[in-house]
């Protein structure tokens, strides 16, 4: 007997949602902490200013916030999502996960949902497996959230961390199309130099007890990186991959309205642009001036810019592409939502 397998569909991106911390942080809160100037950040990585969540902010609240925002403009409620991915790599908690938090604080505690944690490439990836589970037929309407508080996992004396990280949330929901919305996923790692990017020190070592078994002093895992190694893997390596997502697409960088990378650095984005001879016809997002690096919440919460500042690109061909901690990558052409 043959087992029966569901029918799905093509996929599209039916909206995109996002929460940005009000609290707005520019270099001049930062530098002396880290003995540096404004000008020095700025041309080392375009940063101007930066988000940070208040301490009654959570990572859980800014999720959901995006996710009702994604909601709200799709015309859709939370009962008519199926399956929630949440990429994210500061929820504090090991489990449950973030996705059940959230369905449990929408009010459908019954959808599949689960984190992933692929680090900046994070949202990339939930993406490409929302796109495999409508196609399949798996699942109708996914909500995809990239969501981190990286203020909770950064040391603000750490002059090669602190003035990069941010906070905030983004969301899209993908969902079924009679067109191809979300091409083929282009995706891969480089763990040979894993290490470039680490949380140190381990949950494990984190915690030590006295004779008496009581809790006497943790050490908080922080963020850590080897900039020039990022840096150098980023722009000769990554700029290759996203040129294979164009290719698996069958487009060329001419066919592209826009491109969003992840917003790690001005510089690495200004770069990869030139290495893949992008046209200046292409509009490049640069969230990353305003907002920071925002990990896995960087290319919906620039999307979701771009689309504000642009809203003629409602519906254009995009190329987005997510790079970070493992070292890992994920990049995809997609269309982008329609008009809300």
């Amino acid at each position: 007997m043959a087992i029966k397998s569901r029918q799905g569909s093509e996929s599209q991106i039916l909206s995109v949602g996002t929460y940005r911390p009000k609290r707005l942080v520019p270099n001049a809160e930062i530098v002396d902490k880290i003995e540096s100037t404004d000008e020095w950040i700025q041309q080392r990585t375009g940063i101007a200013t930066r988000r940070f969540a208040d301490q009654n902010e959570s990572l859980l609240d800014m999720a959901c916030w995006a996710a009702e925002d994604a909601l709200k403009k799709a015309k859709l409620t939370i009962g008519d999502i199926d399956t929630v991915i949440v990429a994210t790599i500061t929820f504090p908690f090991q489990a449950p996960s973030a996705a059940t938090a959230l369905l449990q604080r929408l009010g459908n505690p019954t959808a599949a949902a689960f984190d992933i944690n692929a680090a900046c490439a994070g949202f990339c990836y939930g993406v490409s497996m929302a796109h495999d589970f409508v196609k399949a037929g798996t699942s109708k309407k996914v909500l995809v959230i990239g969501a981190e508080k990286l203020t909770d996992f950064t040391n603000p004396f750490d002059r090669a961390t602190a003035f990069i990280f941010a906070d905030g949330a983004g969301a899209v929901i993908i969902g079924e199309s009679d067109e191809a919305g979300i091409g083929p996923v282009e995706w891969g790692s480089d763990a040979e130099n894993r290490d470039a990017i680490l949380m140190n020190p381990a949950w494990t070592d984190a915690r030590n007890y006295d004779e008496q078994k009581t809790l006497e002093g943790i050490v908080w895992p922080n963020i850590s990186q080897e900039g020039q190694k990022v840096f150098r893997w980023a722009v000769f390596s990554v700029s290759k991959a996203a040129q294979r997502a164009l290719d698996a697409a069958g487009v060329t960088v001419n066919d592209l309205d826009v491109f969003i990378p992840h917003q790690a650095n001005l510089r690495i984005i200004e770069t990869m642009a030139k290495d893949m001879k992008m046209p200046d016809s292409v509009l490049i997002a640069d969230d990353i001036r305003t907002n920071g690096n925002t990990s896995a919440a960087s290319i919906p919460l620039a999307m979701d810019a771009l689309l504000e500042k642009h809203p003629e690109m409602h519906g254009k061909l995009a190329l987005i592409i997510g790079y970070g901690a493992g070292l890992v990558y994920a990049g995809q052409v997609v269309k982008l939502p329609p008009k809300p």
